[in-house]
């Protein structure tokens, strides 16, 4: 799909995607019963309607593929958030067993990082833009200052190395839902749906050639399906993006609170 479509809100989404699939089967439906006459219109006739059923499956087939593979990259996006924000919780909990002082730090960079994930990061992800050159600095001073820590007893030594554990989770979480945010059905996915739509149109046109009135009604019922099958795939295409996409708020709520 085109780029600026992620950006619509759903209702004018709605419209653009029915109002395209709408002009495509009037042009349909207008070519073919204009063309509809003498032989041809015979010829038109002649066409089995036995097509229609596999045609017709084919292309749920293809929409539930989709569909299938939108959601999974939808879920598996909000299950690494999820993960990071865990992972940022037990290690701003466990610092608690240390200094004040090294609580205070390491909350603040926690802080500093959930607040740089979802003001510059979000957006990119959402525009796919999102690196994986460069570590966030704010995390990896994080790791830095829990691998510093001081650990005068067995609880202490447990808490820091659990402590480096989340931190590390919470770096494998972001890397997965940057790549994540990569996902996003390929132009020739589209192609093929909307390719295979058109023709079954086509079809549904010949079948019904020999009367208007129910080449108009068969065809506005399968354009219906056709504009709300991609409509649910276009809502969901890229995880970060549109109106259903993966929100911050696990990383907000978990967010430490000014000392």
């Amino acid at each position: 799909m085109i780029d600026w479509l992620h950006s619509l809100p759903i209702g004018v989404l709605a419209v653009v995607v029915c109002t395209a699939t709408a002009v495509v089967t009037a042009a349909i439906f207008t070519i073919v019963t204009r063309l509809a006459v003498g032989k041809r219109a015979a010829s038109f006739s002649a066409v089995s309607p036995g097509l229609l059923p596999p045609m017709a499956l084919v292309f749920g087939l293809l929409v539930g593929f989709l569909a299938a593979s939108v959601w999974g990259d939808n879920s598996s996006a909000q299950l690494a958030v999820d993960r990071e924000a865990s992972a940022l919780r037990t290690a701003s909990l466990l610092t608690r067993d240390f200094p004040a002082a090294d609580q205070r730090r390491m909350d603040a960079l926690i802080r500093a990082y959930i607040q740089s994930m979802v003001t510059r990061e979000w957006p990119a992800m959402a525009g796919q833009n999102a690196t994986l050159l460069l570590p966030p600095p704010e995390l990896a001073s994080a790791l830095q200052l829990a691998l510093a820590l001081s650990a005068r007893n067995s609880g202490q030594v447990v808490a820091q190395r659990e402590i480096v554990s989340s931190l590390d989770t919470a770096f494998d979480a972001r890397r997965q839902r940057i790549i994540i945010s990569e996902s996003s059905v390929n132009w020739a996915k589209w192609a093929g749906v909307i390719g295979l739509g058109i023709l079954t149109l086509i079809a549904i046109a010949f079948v019904h050639s020999a009367d208007r009135g129910s080449a108009a009604i068969a065809m506005t019922l399968f354009a219906a399906a056709i504009a709300a099958s991609l409509l649910m795939i276009a809502v969901q295409d890229r995880p970060f993006a549109g109106p259903f996409r993966v929100q911050p708020a696990p990383l907000v709520q978990v967010e430490p609170a000014p000392s």
